[in-house]
């Protein structure tokens, strides 16, 4: 598995279509940092993308890093595999900002198997996409 470092956060690649994004503990996540990831994204992926975001961490974002984060045209699906109620209410305020981006993301329960879930459901997403 290739795995790049950020200043923050690690991104493992599962496959040449997905990535698993893991934030280090207690981040807020910056404009700057946001940036960081953005092209660290453009870097690995040059066509239809989808991310397996693992939120076994507590993290945050400034409220301009949830304005611009994964705003990329080739990004396909987000799956977001959460660990408590916490975790799971910060992802559906950042997507109700980002509503009318048509983000495609759904929530896993990572307290049931909601990891391979995820990762099963980008698969089918980025299927579809392809024959789109």
């Amino acid at each position: 598995m290739n795995k790049h470092q950020l200043s923050f956060a690690k991104i493992n690649i599962l496959n040449e279509q997905i990535a698993e994004v893991i934030v280090n503990q207690d981040v807020i996540i910056s404009l700057e940092m946001s940036e960081e990831y953005d092209r660290a994204l453009a870097d690995i992926f040059s066509n239809n993308f989808a991310l397996l975001v693992n939120k076994i961490n507590q993290y945050d974002f400034s409220f301009e890093a949830k304005l611009s984060m994964a705003s990329h045209d080739n990004l396909k699906a987000i799956a977001v595999v959460t660990y408590d109620t916490e975790s799971k209410k910060s992802v559906e305020n950042v997507a109700a900002i980002r509503q009318i981006d048509g983000w495609n993301l759904k929530v896993f329960d990572g307290l049931n198997l909601g990891w391979q879930d995820g990762l099963d459901w980008l698969h089918v997403e980025l299927k579809s996409a392809a024959l789109s």
